[in-house]
Order: structure tokens, then C-alpha cells, then sequence
């Protein structure tokens, strides 16, 4: 298996909701027109809290400095795992519950923390820069490291440090923040980005207007239906994350959907806002799925962390994971 080093610096922000206003226009053009900007990896996350974006420092220059941003210091690296080589975005997905024990854990139990980032495409695991010498020295008797450098993968040489670093005490990791599974059903999909701006009304209104009242029809009891709408562009691929009922606005033949047309169910982490430095919580989470060999996407944000399961699995990882709880 390969690790790819990508070759992206990267910014982690949350954008309050009262502020998204002044940030649309740079979202916009991160979003749908990409072409005019020097952007690569882009990524907006939507939930009841706040938006998450994680953007290359070339796509960061197009939002305004506001206070309703608030930006997690470090710079970001991401991560990508290959199996049989080709370019992180073409390449099959791996899943995260497949490189839960190779990669999320071990990284865990060198306490480096990391920010999941599961696409149609692929996944993205991304760890600070300056972490990058402790995570190839974990992580370089697993996998063949790579580093891309001006769009050319390169082998990675001499980027880990191997004295000096104390081989971890392994411990349990028990889960201890709260679990919680909202109502909705989610679509993993993609879409050509030829067909990007006959939807780009749409997925406008999806991105920046649908979050206010309910529409006509919706169930207002319905408490424990929340509000998620994920898209990334990155090198050129596209990926949607978002509910059954938003996917029925669009099209017919314009999301890419499985064969099986398979719905994800939620599993949200956390009772209040997560703290983007604390180390453990994916591994927390992955490595019951990956025991249980249950497939997810995970998507952390600047506040909670989202697992997908398939939807009929949901009730058996509900299961697993408060069995090694202590919050509940």
C-alpha cells in the first residue's frame, strides 16, 4: 500500500452562520469557478452550528478577514493511501474503516491528532505539517511513502526523524464523547463537473439558502433531523454529501448514484463543540467499525466529527460503539 504525502498546504476555518453572507462571493467562485483561481482542494462542510471549509492557502486568499472566521492554527497536510498506485482522486476508495488500524490508530497512539476528510473519491486524512516527521516515522514500516512535488509523485526520502522517538504505551480507547443519529438518510454522490453550472442555481440555493425555515411539508416534530450538506472540489473532482430529500431536488441523472442505490445513516460525535486539537476521537471510532468490517465515510467539522454507515447497519453500530462508551 502506498501513503501519498499531497502536495496542498492547508487552512481549517469554521464560518459562523450569521457571517456566511460576506463570505459568499469567494465560496462561489471556490465553488464554480474554480478555473479562475489558483484553488485545488476545496472542501465546505454545512451543520446546524457553523460551516466548515478546508481550502488551500491559494483558495484562502479569496475570503475576507472577518471575525466571524475562526481559523485553527496550524497548516494542514493531507494525507491519501493508494492501493495499487494512480492519483489519490482516481484511485478506488480505501475507506476509513480499512486504514483505521494501519494508519488512524497509530498515528492515535503517537497522540497525533488528526482531521478526516472522506470524499466520493477517496479519503483524506490530514495531519499539521508540523507533525509530518512523527507521522512518516509511525506510519513508513506500513505503507511506501510518496510526496507529490509540482504535480509529480516523488518517493518520500529522509522526511521522518528515527532517533529520539519513544515507542508509544498502547492503551484501550474508549469512547468519551456522546453518540447521537439523526433521522435523516444521507447520499455519498459525485457529478461530472462538465454538468456543474446547469446545477449551480441549485446547489447554491442547497449551500447558502436552505437553511432557514422549513419547507412546506417538512416535519416540524421531527427534532432529531439536522441540517448537513457537504461539498468538496478537489483536483478536479467533485463530492456531495447530503440527505435524501436534498439529493430528490436535483435532476434526474446528474448525481452519480451505486448500483445499489445505498443510503448512509449518521452516527454524530460529540455534546458539544469536539476542540479541533483533541487527539483520538476518529480512532475512537474506526476501529470498532473496522472490527466489525462495517464500510464508512467520516467527516470531521471545526466542531463534531460525522460517521456514515450503511443504513442498514446502523442500529448494530449504534451497539458496538456504546459498548465501549463512557459518556452514555
Amino acid at each position: 500500500m502506498e501513503l501519498h504525502i499531497l502536495e496542498h498546504s492547508l487552512k481549517v476555518a469554521s464560518i459562523e452562520k450569521e457571517g456566511i453572507q460576506i463570505c459568499t462571493h469567494g465560496l462561489i467562485k471556490l465553488a464554480f469557478l474554480a478555473s479562475k483561481t489558483r484553488c485545488k482542494f476545496f472542501s465546505l462542510t454545512e451543520t446546524p452550528e457553523d460551516y466548515t471549509i478546508i481550502v488551500d492557502e491559494e483558495g484562502f486568499k479569496e475570503l475576507p478577514q472577518s471575525e466571524h472566521i475562526s481559523v485553527a492554527d496550524a497548516t494542514w497536510l493531507a494525507l491519501n493511501v493508494v492501493s495499487g498506485g494512480g492519483s489519490a482522486s482516481s484511485s478506488q476508495p480505501i475507506g476509513v474503516t480499512k486504514i483505521a488500524k494501519s494508519v488512524i490508530a497509530p498515528l492515535a497512539d503517537h497522540n497525533i491528532s488528526v482531521f478526516m476528510l472522506s470524499t466520493y473519491q477517496t479519503d483524506f486524512i490530514l495531519v499539521r505539517e508540523r507533525d509530518l516527521p512523527m507521522v512518516t516515522h509511525t506510519l513508513s514500516s506500513e505503507f511506501t511513502l510518496f510526496r507529490v512535488i509540482n504535480g509529480e509523485t516523488v518517493a518520500a526520502h529522509n522526511l521522518g526523524v528515527t532517533n529520539g522517538f519513544v515507542k508509544p504505551k498502547l492503551v484501550p480507547r474508549p469512547i468519551i464523547h456522546p453518540l447521537s443519529s439523526p433521522s435523516n438518510m444521507f447520499c455519498v454522490t459525485s457529478l461530472d463537473p462538465d454538468t456543474l453550472p446547469s446545477v449551480a442555481t441549485l446547489l447554491m440555493d442547497v449551500m447558502f439558502y436552505s437553511g432557514g425555515p422549513k419547507e412546506p411539508g417538512a416535519s416540524s416534530e421531527d427534532s432529531s433531523h439536522i441540517r448537513f450538506f457537504s461539498f468538496s472540489l478537489i483536483e478536479g473532482y467533485i463530492s456531495l454529501v447530503m440527505d435524501e430529500q436534498t439529493a430528490q431536488r436535483f435532476p434526474n441523472n446528474v448525481l452519480f448514484t451505486s448500483a445499489s442505490g445505498e443510503l448512509w445513516k449518521m452516527v454524530r460525535i460529540g455534546g458539544q463543540p469536539l476542540g479541533i486539537d483533541e487527539c483520538g476521537i476518529v480512532a475512537q471510532i474506526s476501529e470498532p467499525l473496522a472490527t466489525a468490517d462495517i464500510p464508512a465515510y467520516y467527516i470531521s467539522t471545526f466542531k463534531f466529527d460525522h460517521a456514515l454507515v450503511p443504513e442498514e447497519n446502523i442500529q448494530s453500530v449504534i451497539v458496538a460503539l456504546r459498548t465501549k462508551s463512557t459518556a452514555q
